[in-house]
């Protein structure tokens, strides 16, 4: 599977690889201190959609992270709002990713991979982390992650924490 390529030395492109079905998706990156209200509101819409209310999963989304000068939020936008998103945090142990999140009719055309491949190449050669919800273990060890402990319960949903260790430029190299 041939993972997309993008060029960071803009804030928004649109993504060539998206099937033709679709509505034109762009790409967008934003610190927390840079986010426009209307970014907040979008970006904190769709992760309540997802997490709280499809999810069934009442817990404060607001955490006061989102705004802060080190978050980075990443998403991919259409004409009908935010179609996926993902947010890295500052850690002791690395970089954190988290809040990854689709829209209920964008699922299906590999948006959080998207996603997940600019967050990684954002890190570079840093340690990632991330809590996986259990059922996606496998999805986040296609991207070179591996459980780093035991399944707990997270708001009644299982869990399992995963790290990404340090890349060296010559992993890089053999993994590309």
């Amino acid at each position: 599977m041939e993972r997309p390529h993008y060029d960071d030395s803009v804030d928004k492109q649109p993504i060539s690889n998206t099937p033709a079905s679709t509505t034109s998706l762009t790409f967008h990156r934003s610190t927390g201190d840079q986010l426009s209200a209307t970014q907040v509101y979008d970006l904190l819409r769709l992760r309540v959609d997802v997490f709280v209310v499809e999810q069934a999963c009442p817990y404060a989304e607001v955490d006061g992270l989102d705004l802060l000068p080190t978050t980075e939020h990443l998403w991919l936008a259409d004409d009908h709002g935010v179609a996926a998103t993902v947010r890295l945090l500052d850690d002791p142990a690395g970089r954190r990713i988290g809040r990854v999140a689709t829209r209920f009719d964008c699922r299906g055309q590999r948006l959080a991979g998207q996603l997940l491949d600019e967050a990684l190449i954002t890190i570079g050669e840093g340690a990632s982390l991330l809590e996986a919800q259990s059922y996606l273990v496998d999805f986040y060890a296609s991207f070179g992650f591996e459980p780093a402990g035991a399944e707990y319960l997270e708001d009644g949903i299982p869990h399992v924490p995963m790290v990404r260790a340090a890349q060296s430029a010559s992993q890089k190299q053999n993994a590309s």
